[in-house]
């Protein structure tokens, strides 16, 4: 089962640069997505993988919750230090914390 962080520990990880992987889809990603969160979707995490940072903790954010907890336990399997963020980007962009549109930074 895949460790889980409130968004208020995210927030405060996110501040000093953590790692965050958007695991949603590309048009969801482009409406709105966590200022240098990068994008991989889940339909691609296999070739996304090789890319994911080992030995820092990587923050996995969907629109909910839901996908980044099954991709967190995938990570954690493949030896990432995964943690899936509850509340996703709805929370997120609900709380009040800054948005970005667009593509930029890319996919993984």
């Amino acid at each position: 089962m895949a460790r889980e962080v409130d968004l208020e520990t995210f927030a405060g990880a996110w501040t000093v640069g953590a790692v965050v992987l958007d695991v949603r889809e590309p048009e969801e990603y482009r409406a709105g997505h966590v200022p240098g969160a990068r994008l991989a979707p889940m339909s691609t995490l296999a070739a996304a993988l090789p890319h994911v940072p080992k030995g820092r903790t990587v923050y996995v954010i969907c629109a909910s919750g839901n996908r980044s907890q099954w991709i967190a336990d995938r990570l954690a399997a493949a030896g990432v230090d995964a943690l899936s963020v509850a509340g996703g980007t709805r929370g997120w962009i609900g709380t009040g914390r800054p948005v970005v549109t667009g593509s930029a930074p890319g996919v993984v």
